[in-house]
């Protein structure tokens, strides 16, 4: 099941739609098909601005593919396997094209940070967060820098001790992950529709110059969050980890 990429662009607003069965998750492959995706439309003269959405109303995003994470066997392995949304985020924040975030549900782990990786984002008040790595024995160390650049520590910090119990869409908005919430989807999506369409009409290279402006001092992020995905990879293979997937699993 590798789930799917869709891509549609009209008055140079690309909307990008991804989609898997397990709750909107992300299998290696079509992690690297979004990046592919991100990095195609930074170069595409005939895009200004990019709205990134998932199918479906309940979950925007359960982070990476659990079947994938069970099958780890080697810190190699896990290193690859962490380093996908690391690899994800660093195309968001490179991406020459502000980039609009709809999240329309509850979002989990790498779908956290995938939020947190957007320039501007949109929610629903059924859009519930969790950051739920530190219950199973690993930890939300790739997204960190995402999500701390746009929560703050404190909220971070809350976040991730705070494993196993959600947090509001307006306590998200509070904190600085989501810009707007809305009641429903539609009163959500004209609100996109309206802020897509006055940016696709601004002048691309100040697009440009201020998307640069807003990820300034991120460039040691290539490195960095390799780095984080390496402490996930080996931790995964911890005897506490080992032992919580087996009972998360049953």
């Amino acid at each position: 099941m590798p789930g799917t990429i869709h891509t549609h662009t009209d008055h140079y607003i690309a909307t990008v739609t991804f989609s898997h069965p397990q709750s909107n998750s992300f299998p290696s492959e079509l992690l690297q098909k979004l990046v592919d995706t991100f990095d195609r439309l930074s170069e595409d003269a005939e895009v200004r601005v990019i709205v990134l959405q998932s199918e479906g109303k309940k979950t925007f995003c359960a982070g990476a593919s659990f079947d994938e994470l069970l099958a780890i066997q080697n810190i190699e392995e896990g290193k690859t396997f962490f380093s996908g949304f690391a690899h994800l985020i660093n195309a968001m924040r490179k991406c020459s094209k502000p980039i609009i975030g709809r999240v329309q549900g509850k979002s989990v782990g790498g779908g956290v940070g995938i939020a947190a990786a957007c320039d501007y984002c949109f929610a629903t008040e059924a859009a519930d967060i969790k950051l739920s790595e530190l219950s199973i024995g690993i930890g939300p160390f790739v997204i960190a820098p995402a999500v701390e650049r746009k929560m703050g520590v404190s909220a971070f910090s809350e976040l991730s001790l705070d494993a196993k119990n959600w947090k509001t869409a307006y306590w998200a908005q509070k904190q600085g992950l989501f810009n707007k919430v809305y009641e429903s989807i539609r009163d959500m999506d004209e609100g996109i529709d309206f802020l897509s369409l006055q940016l696709s009409q601004y002048n691309p290279e100040a697009l440009f110059e201020m998307k640069k402006i807003f990820w300034k001092e991120t460039d040691h992020w290539d490195k960095l969050l390799i780095e984080r995905a390496a402490i996930s990879g080996e931790l995964v293979l911890s005897d506490f980890t080992k032992k919580a997937l087996a009972n998360f699993r049953s």
